[in-house]
């Protein structure tokens, strides 16, 4: 192996994960001209740093911190949160907000521009009212060795051992310091991937930031029962220090898989859901439920969808991908009746007792893939008058796409959470006469690389 080399390089760009990144001609004798490629994290593109490369001349790129910032960006901030340098949650709290907002909606404009569309459409980005304590729920990782946190950045072995998270609500970072607290006394051991062994594997804390109500769900690789005295402890000591705890749940997880799911959940203390509420409807949240995780700026995203749909009450509409119906329920009220489809049946399910609790009695939800979901609405009610889908970070796709197109509706709102796969989806409707009208870019994640966004197609030829 050859030894390490100290080089002063100035960073050229942000890659997708909010890295720096940037390309070092190595020109002497033993590097033989060749480029190698650095990713830095924690940097801004314009930054010289210095970094230190082991085995610089076997690789042709490399993982790096910086040893010293040589010139700093104007925008550079000190990031607050003391686990910063080493924790994955975030990548920007080093750079000034406003910045990182024009780094947003500079991304959407490439990726509008990529596929060939105006970017005049596109309005000013609308940033987050609240860059802090903005998340209703986490999900923690036990780690080996008693540790309970997030994961190490580009380390996903490794877990970091917090006492705080500036991004969680409050009472959810109080549920996580008494559970880590109870797990290095309690004996139970903790996971560990590599081996296999051990019982305490993740933690979810839901907290709404409208009802105040808190869900604490752990997820072990055992029944509850063998632990009784021990989890009896922590009940104690939840419901004592956490005032609105109404769910806590202990769910068996043994898959193999690095992931919140459960073969046999049991209700510890309340029920195995909480209330929560959007847009002036009230929600249930399972631990599964998908939700906005920043419900007051997803809001927003609901205010720009009715603006550009501009549904009324003669009309019928289809709400694709549709979850738990946080936009179907505002949308139901506005038109004569609402077909929301979602592949998950189990937020179908929920969809409908949201519906049932909210006295919505306009809405028809199938669990169904999107395009026999369309086919199915079509031989029931006809065409729908308007089209709105906010399909997962991996697009709608060119079936659905096409699929869509075909319906020939007036007007499609698309919302995203990527707007690469939003740019290339929607170039599928070009070809059915559709023109993007507008695109609304909304920052609902401070600190990360992620930016949501409205956007309205309207069918101009017939």
């Amino acid at each position: 192996m050859s030894k390490s080399r100290i080089y002063d390089v100035t960073i050229k760009s942000f890659n997708k994960k909010g890295q720096g990144v940037t390309k070092y001609r190595r020109d002497d004798w033993e590097g033989k001209g060749k480029n190698l490629r650095l990713t830095i994290p924690r940097t801004i593109p314009g930054e010289v740093v210095r970094v230190e490369v082991p085995n610089a001349m076997n690789r042709k790129s490399a993982f790096t911190h910086p040893i010293e910032i040589l010139k700093k960006d104007d925008n550079r901030i000190d990031a607050p949160c003391k686990y910063f340098d080493i924790c994955g949650g975030c990548q920007w709290q080093h750079f000034d907000y406003n910045a990182q907002l024009k780094v947003k909606e500079n991304a959407v404009k490439m990726h509008i521009e990529n596929n060939g569309f105006d970017p005049s459409v596109i309005r000013p980005i609308i940033g987050a009212e609240n860059m802090w304590r903005y998340r209703n729920k986490m999900e923690f990782t036990f780690g080996s060795n008693g540790e309970l946190g997030l994961h190490e950045m580009d380390n996903f072995r490794n877990i970091i051992d917090l006492d705080s998270c500036l991004i969680a609500g409050s009472e959810t970072e109080k549920v996580m310091n008494l559970v880590s607290e109870w797990t290095k006394q309690s004996g139970i051991k903790t996971y560990n991937k590599d081996t296999k062994e051990g019982i305490l594997r993740y933690l979810m804390v839901r907290e709404s930031q409208h009802t105040g109500e808190v869900m604490c769900a752990i997820f072990a690789a055992d029944d509850p029962e063998p632990y009784e005295e021990e989890i009896n402890k922590l009940l104690k000591t939840l419901v004592s220090e956490i005032e609105n705890i109404e769910s806590i749940t202990w769910s068996k997880n043994t898959d193999l898989a690095d992931m919140t799911q459960s073969e046999r959940t049991v209700v510890l203390h309340g029920r195995d859901y909480i209330h929560d509420e959007m847009y002036g409807f009230n929600y249930r949240l399972w631990f599964d439920t998908f939700f906005q995780t920043n419900p007051r700026q997803a809001e927003k995203l609901v205010d720009l969808a009715i603006e550009f749909a501009n549904p009324t009450k003669d009309q019928s509409m289809i709400d694709l991908f549709c979850g738990v119906g946080t936009f179907s329920l505002p949308f139901a009220t506005r038109v004569k009746r609402l077909a929301g489809i979602e592949i998950v049946e189990s937020s179908i399910e929920s969809a409908k007792q949201n519906s049932e609790d909210n006295d919505v009695t306009n809405t028809y939800f199938l669990a169904k893939d999107a395009r026999r979901g369309i086919d199915e609405v079509l031989e029931n009610w006809g065409r729908p008058d308007v089209i709105m889908l906010d399909p997962p970070r991996s697009g709608a796709g060119g079936k659905v796409m096409r699929r869509i197109g075909r319906l020939q509706t007036d007007r499609v709102v698309y919302v995203s959470c990527n707007p690469e796969t939003f740019a290339k989806d929607i170039t599928w409707l070009r070809d059915f006469g559709y023109e993007l009208k507008i695109v609304q870019p909304v920052d609902l994640f401070p600190h990360t690389v992620h930016v949501e966004l409205v956007a309205l197609l309207s069918r101009v030829e017939k």
